[in-house]
């Protein structure tokens, strides 16, 4: 049992390793040796398989077809030269979501398999709700898809890719981003007390990719001292004005798509936990920070100031013993502030619709 939950703790992140592999590799060879191993496996799978005969030389055949099709497609497609930096990594793109494609000719399989083994009044019943289903995915694979083509549009991938190298995931970028007046104001909202949380739908390429995994609208949480987010703060890329890490925010920032939005909840606070905060906050902009892009997928932090937006804003509320909900400070999403708000600590502000604003 120890080692089953060892194995599934370290799966996505030996996954995420070979894709980043695969998506940085300038040679062929291991695309070719995953498509090989991988009908390998599916090979063996079904002929030690209950399969009867003529179905396994089917699907042995199809199997076969496919591989071809990979290793084809990659040598003339993928690497075939001659292509700009994005649009290399766009076809090794396509050609990693070939690797499933055999793997999901095995699934339907099986999906088969499992319907015929019902009795013919069973499966009758049961084919309806599948076929119900199976429009319900389709509806909702439709709407995804959509959704994606968006997302992962050339211009949004290629800002994207462009952005990378300005990150790091081991040492400090973002230094005294945070200036005396900015203190200064924080300073004046000390007379307020409470704090806001800012759960912001961008539109940004960045929260446009990260939507696609979380099912989120709401994809950047920020933190303000002020209820008219004069001192508006979170982990950020710096928007190509400062370096990733802790920085300021503006609002008129947050406006990158046609029903961009911001949601404003106030937490109530004492005077003397708003300034240990503020403090803090100091304390990060004089010591640096930096954007915690990797630990998105990895949910690991290698150094104390590199997070991302709702890393920083749990750690900041649990240092002020504030925090309302348990959970890792790597695994929080934006929403869950809302979401998991169970003893209705938040109080709703205002919202506001930028479309709507002008």
């Amino acid at each position: 049992m120890h080692v089953k939950k060892i194995y599934i703790r370290w799966t996505p992140y030996l996954l995420f390793l070979v894709f980043v592999f695969l998506i940085t590799t300038q040679n062929l060879a291991p695309f070719a040796v995953i498509y090989s191993i991988a009908a390998a496996v599916l090979l063996t799978y079904l002929w030690f398989s209950k399969s009867k005969i003529r179905t396994k030389f089917v699907l042995s055949l199809l199997y076969l077809i496919i591989l071809t099709l990979q290793q084809v497609l990659t040598v003339t497609y993928v690497f075939s030269g001659g292509d700009s930096w994005v649009l290399f990594t766009i076809k090794k793109l396509a050609a990693i979501l070939l690797i499933f494609v055999p793997f999901l000719i095995g699934y339907f399989h099986y999906l088969y398999t499992l319907q015929r083994e019902f009795s013919i009044k069973e499966a009758t019943s049961i084919s309806f709700e599948m076929l119900r289903e199976i429009y319900l995915m389709g509806a909702d694979y439709k709407t995804k898809w959509q959704k994606s083509k968006n997302s992962l549009s050339r211009d949004n991938l290629n800002e994207i890719l462009k952005d990378i190298p300005r990150h790091s995931y081991t040492k400090y970028l973002s230094k005294n981003t945070l200036t005396e007046a900015y203190f200064e104001e924080c300073a004046k909202s000390l007379n307020d007390e409470h704090l806001y949380l800012v759960i912001s739908s961008t539109g940004s390429p960045a929260s446009e990719v990260i939507s696609l995994f979380t099912n989120k609208a709401y994809n950047h949480v920020s933190l303000s001292f002020d209820r008219d987010l004069k001192t508006i703060i979170s982990y950020n890329g710096g928007e190509n004005v400062t370096l990733p890490g802790l920085n300021q925010e503006k609002i008129t920032s947050f406006n990158k798509k046609s029903d961009a939005s911001v949601i404003v909840y106030k937490l109530e606070v004492t005077k003397e936990k708003k300034q240990r905060i503020i403090d803090k906050v100091k304390e990060i902009n004089e010591k640096g920070s930096a954007y915690n892009l990797v630990g998105l997928v990895t949910k690991v932090s290698l150094r104390p100031n590199i997070m991302f937006c709702s890393q920083f804003v749990y750690k900041i509320l649990e240092f002020a013993d504030l925090e309302y909900f348990q959970g890792p400070a790597t695994k929080i999403k934006p929403t869950d502030f809302v979401e998991k708000d169970y003893y209705r600590k938040l109080v709703f502000c205002y919202e506001i619709k930028f479309n709507e604003a002008l």
